[in-house]
C-alpha cells in the first residue's frame, strides 16, 4: 500500500477473454514478473466453469508453480458460485475471493447465469464460506457507473444496492465500469457520497476506458477518496461477457503516471518496466 493508495493488477482480466490458450509457463512467467514490482494484490487467476472461460481452466496450476516467497503482493481469484468459493478457498495463498455482482439483471445472467435475487443468495453462501476459511471477499458492483442494457440505473440504486451489501458484511466494495460508461461526474459523485457514509467498507474503482478518457475517471474517483485501483498493464483485457465493442481495462502504467504526481506511487519503477516488457512479448503472441 502506497501512501494509502492501493494498485490492484489484473492479469486475469487482461488474459481471461484471449481466444488462444496461453500455455501456463508463460502465465506463470508473467504473474511472476507482477509479483515483484509491489502491487497491494494480483488478481491473477479465477475459479469458474472452463465452459465460461476456457483461459483460466489452469489457474490452480498456474498458483502451485507460483514462487511467493519474496513478494509482498496479496492473491485474488475470481469466483462466480459456491462451488468456486469453496475450490479457491482450499488455497492457503489466496486471500481474496472476488464476486462480480451486477445491478444489471441481463448482466448478472450474461456473467453468472442467475438472477438478481439468486445472486444475493449466492453471495450470502460465499460470505459464510469465506468466514469459516479465513479469506476476504471483494465484492464487484458491475454496472456501478451506467447500464448499456436499458436496465434501471441511476445514482441512487447502487446506493440502495451499497447498503444492503453493507448489511449483509460485505467490506471491500469495487464500483466497475464494467462497459467504460461512466462519465467523471457519476464516478465522484458516487464515491463522495458513499466513502463518508460506510467508513467499515474499502471502496475501489474497476474502471474500463477509451485511451482518451482514462485521466478525468481516475482524477474523479481520487478526488472523492477512492483509493483502491484495479489496472491491467496496457489496457489489455476485458469482460467477454459484455458488449462486443468493449473497452479496454484501465492501463496500470496510466494509473502510476497519475499517482507519481500525486506523489504516492511507490511501486518498484525497474520492476514494473521488466513486467510491462513481458505483457508486451506475451500479448504481442497471443492477443
Amino acid at each position: 500500500m502506497a501512501n494509502g493508495v492501493k494498485v490492484i493488477e489484473c492479469p486475469r482480466d487482461a488474459m481471461q477473454g484471449i481466444k488462444t490458450f496461453i500455455p501456463t509457463a508463460r502465465k506463470v512467467q508473467y504473474i511472476q514478473a507482477l509479483l515483484r514490482v509491489g502491487y497491494d494484490t494480483i488478481d491473477f487467476g479465477s475459479f469458474v466453469s472452463p465452459k465460461a472461460i476456457p483461459q483460466m481452466v489452469d489457474t490452480a496450476e498456474v498458483l502451485s508453480q507460483l514462487d511467493l516467497s519474496k513478494t509482498t503482493s496479496k492473491l485474488l481469484a475470481i469466483i462466480a458460485n459456491t462451488r468456486g468459493a469453496e475450490d479457491a478457498s482450499q488455497h492457503e495463498a489466496i486471500t481474496y475471493l472476488g464476486y462480480p455482482f451486477s445491478i444489471s439483471e441481463n448482466f448478472q445472467m450474461r456473467n453468472t447465469h442467475k438472477t438478481i435475487a439468486q445472486s444475493v443468495e449466492t453471495l450470502n453462501e460465499i460470505l459464510n464460506i469465506a468466514d469459516q476459511r479465513q479469506k476476504e471477499v471483494v465484492v464487484y458492483i458491475s454496472m456501478g457507473f451506467g447500464n448499456p442494457y436499458g436496465d434501471p440505473w441511476n445514482v441512487d440504486i447502487v446506493a440502495d444496492w451499497t447498503e444492503r451489501l453493507s448489511k449483509m458484511g460485505v467490506k471491500i466494495l469495487s464500483l466497475s465500469d464494467t462497459v467504460g460508461t461512466s462519465n467523471p461526474e457519476n464516478i465522484e459523485y458516487l464515491f463522495s457520497n458513499l466513502i463518508p457514509k460506510y467508513p467499515d467498507i474499502e471502496f475501489g474503482a474497476h474502471l474500463h476506458t477509451t485511451p482518451n478518457t482514462w485521466f478525468e475517471k481516475v482524477d474523479a474517483a481520487y478526488h472523492a477518496g477512492c483509493r483502491r485501483f484495479d489496472g491491467a498493464i496496457q489496457g489489455f483485457g476485458g469482460c467477454p461477457m459484455a458488449k462486443d465493442e468493449l473497452t479496454g481495462n484501465m492501463p496500470t502504467e496510466k494509473l502510476l503516471s497519475y499517482f507519481t504526481t500525486k506523489k504516492v506511487n511507490q511501486l518498484n519503477a525497474l520492476s514494473f518496466e521488466s513486467a510491462y516488457n513481458e505483457a508486451t512479448k506475451m500479448f504481442g503472441i497471443y492477443h
